[in-house]
């Protein structure tokens, strides 16, 4: 039985599984090697902009269930270990496990005999068979218990997730048993399988996702093509439940720090595997071209033409996180299209409740400020690439007073077209007109 177990890694996932599980009761011991991150966690502080999670971290350290620690040593006496580590892409699009070996082959001088390894890191197919050999024994049991958590819900998603997968050889069933039992006061059903197919289940689920919100996006430029309304089609799509709602929303396109990668790895596995997965290269490829898509539509709001100059124009932006609900800004649409604008030259002043102002982009021609209003001084147009919901509730009236074009271009669909009327804006949306497209 599990009463005191480690997380390694203390990012989205394993800071959320180590204040999640200290919720439910375990104690939990969370390392990372990052000395500042873990000094200002000690102090409870939580610079992850993810609801409910900071009041978990206060109340862990409060009833002495939660440590945080750059100490990889004060594993060796825990029952089982979460590996919470990051597996970015590469610039190949495959998986870079270098920080992931690395933290294997120190804990296999660390761990007592019979602590179960947990892989929730998102790592290629065929990874928990490799790790006895990088773990340098083979006297501890491997589990992969992929996440599944969506940013922005990840404190919900933990506590009340849809399911728990967990794969496990049969010679460590009672190790899946004892990670099964984690979760055991949620109250999700638990589907116990292999290794592999637990890994391309994670993979799977993501790819799916990606297709649907790929699917939706070319949708919407179908429908402005013939006239009709994206918003009113996938309304009535999602109401039929083989169907479903989520990820029927058009946008800029999909990022964040899981689908890319994700399907990129799905495409290389599938590729060594000798299966030709056109299904996930084609929503990729779809991703892309939504992304100039926007760029696009920008550049006719501004200039009246698909092949205007943007140089010199001064644009407002209006979010930058590749989601509401989260600051992340890794692979987001957002960025890549405030990337692009600039470099033809316009000029960008953006602003995301999530994102401070004193965030530095890096990018020639783009600032970061922390009131809305600002981004709209001077302005050519308006842009909105985040699906804030606040962006609804703006004094719409001044922003149109301070703009020089009164116009938004919404490609979230977030805004009312009346009321922008009202207050003075012509608003370009997506996949709801005919605007011209080049």
């Amino acid at each position: 039985m599990v009463s005191h177990l480690g997380v390694v890694g203390a990012g989205y996932v394993g800071l959320t599984s180590a204040a999640c599980l200290a919720h439910l009761g375990f104690r939990v011991t969370c390392v990372d090697n990052d000395v500042a991150k873990v000094d200002r966690l000690c102090a409870g502080e939580v610079t992850i902009a993810e609801p409910g999670l900071a009041d978990l971290v206060v109340a862990g350290r409060t009833r002495s269930r939660l440590d945080f620690t750059t100490d990889i040593t004060t594993l060796a006496g825990v029952d089982l270990v979460l590996l919470c580590l990051p597996t970015p892409m590469g610039p190949d699009g495959a998986c870079n496990l270098d920080v992931f070996e690395s933290t294997l082959a120190i804990l296999g001088g660390v761990l007592r005999p019979g602590c179960v390894i947990v892989t929730k890191s998102t790592v290629p197919l065929g990874t928990a068979g490799r790790v006895p050999r990088l773990l340098g024994r083979a006297d501890l049991p491997v589990v992969s218990n992929p996440e599944f958590l969506r940013e922005g819900h990840a404190v919900e998603d933990f506590l009340h997730p849809d399911r728990v997968v967990i794969g496990a050889d049969a010679a460590y069933r009672d190790a899946a048993e004892e990670v099964a039992a984690l979760y055991a006061e949620t109250g999700a059903p638990v589907l116990h399988t292999d290794p592999a197919t637990a890994e391309v289940t994670k993979y799977a689920s993501n790819a799916f996702l990606a297709i649907k919100a790929s699917y939706v996006n070319v949708l919407a430029e179908l429908c402005e093509r013939v006239g009709a309304d994206v918003t009113e089609v996938t309304h009535a799509m999602g109401l039929d439940d083989r169907i479903a709602p989520d990820f029927l929303t058009a946008g800029p396109g999909w990022g964040g720090s899981c689908l890319p990668k994700d399907t990129s790895a799905l495409l290389r596995a599938a590729e060594e595997a000798g299966v030709d997965f056109a299904l996930v290269r084609d929503a990729v490829k779809a991703n892309a071209r939504q992304q100039a898509t926007v760029v696009r539509k920008v550049r006719c709001a501004v200039t009246g033409s698909a092949d205007g100059s943007l140089v010199g124009a001064r644009i407002g932006i209006l979010g930058l996180a590749f989601k509401a609900g989260t600051g992340d800004l890794r692979d987001s649409p957002a960025i890549a299209i405030v990337e692009a604008l600039a470099r033809q030259g316009a000029i960008l002043t953006a602003y995301d409740p999530a994102v401070g102002a004193a965030v530095g982009l890096g990018i020639h021609g783009v600032g970061v400020v922390s009131d809305p209003y600002l981004v709209a001084e001077d302005a050519a147009a308006l842009v909105v690439l985040t699906e804030w919901p606040e962006f609804r509730t703006l004094d719409w009236t001044a922003l149109a007073r301070a703009v020089r074009h009164p116009v938004v271009v919404d490609m979230r669909n977030v805004l009312d077209a009346a009321e922008l009327a009202t207050a003075g804006f012509r608003r370009v949306g997506l996949g709801t007109s005919a605007e011209p497209m080049a």
